[in-house]
């Protein structure tokens, strides 16, 4: 009963955290920001290692160190005007250097691939709580976001506050790539936040479809990859991507298909409004 309950509850956790970093996500791809996803991730793992050190959850190490982050980062920015993924590659290095000094060795595996196995209810109410919460604050802020990626100018003069919108988004995927690192680990979660987004803009035509597809593939990519992981018996994070880059791939694929017939459907109509051979 005790594997059971296990189970349900990892579904669930990653169900979830696949459902808010897929929506959160969908944002990331539209402001060009796939690499900073995947190298705040990586900003998590000395805190990680502070929580094992210390004994205390590493959970909240490694938020508090993405939120520490993402603050830097925001403040930084809007100092220096560089690109953001010049600021968070410089940190994603220096955070990753010091993480796998720092974290005992046993536990090197699970920081960095994930571990689902020991999750409790406690973790499952606080991770559906945390995703929740995220989707929700990013549903309300992500029309301004989009606009202020249209034109921070005409978002600016519609009484759209840019920076502080920037930071809340920062913080928010700061906060799904903590929860995420139980399923997929610090140097894999932030596939959760990239693949899922990019697949669904392979095959959405408006900006809804975009963003809901974006969330119900993080949900199966980060589902898969834990059910996977538990008939395997094999660390869920590298199962969870995967998954994900097969759907990916495909998507890929029934894209190319579509764009060369509709290219040769385009042809074929040009050749009989020719009067060619084929007009007949």
């Amino acid at each position: 009963m005790r594997t059971t309950h296990f189970s349900v509850f990892s579904l669930t956790i990653a169900a979830f955290v696949g459902l808010s970093a897929g929506y959160l996500g969908s944002l990331m791809i539209l402001k060009r920001m796939a690499l900073v996803g995947d190298a705040l991730s990586h900003v998590a793992l000395p805190g990680l290692a502070l929580g094992i050190l210390f004994n205390f959850s590493p959970f909240i190490g490694a938020f508090a160190l993405l939120f520490a982050s993402a603050l830097i980062v925001w403040h930084v920015e809007r100092i220096t005007k560089l690109y953001i993924e010049t600021l968070v590659g410089a940190m994603f290095t220096l955070a990753l250097a010091v993480g796998i000094l720092i974290i005992p060795e046993p536990d090197l595996l699970e920081a960095l691939f994930g571990d689902i196995t020991k999750v409790t209810l406690l973790d499952t109410i606080i991770t559906v709580t945390v995703a929740v919460t995220a989707l929700l604050l990013t549903r309300a802020i992500y029309k301004k976001m989009v606009l202020g990626m249209i034109s921070e100018e005409l978002a600016t003069s519609s009484g759209i506050n840019v920076a502080r919108n920037n930071l809340l988004y920062l913080l928010l995927v700061s906060l799904v790539v903590a929860i995420g690192i139980r399923i997929a680990g610090s140097l894999l979660v932030g596939f959760l936040v990239i693949v899922p987004a990019a697949t669904a803009k392979n095959a959405s035509s408006n900006l809804f479809r975009y963003s809901l597809l974006s969330s119900i593939l993080g949900v199966f990519s980060a589902s898969s990859g834990v059910v996977l992981s538990g008939y395997f018996e094999l660390p869920p994070g590298p199962l969870v991507v995967l998954s994900g880059i097969a759907i990916f791939v495909a998507s890929v694929i029934v894209r190319w298909v579509s764009i060369h017939l509709g290219r040769d459907q385009r042809r074929l109509v040009y050749t009989r409004g020719q009067g060619g051979p084929s007009a007949e």
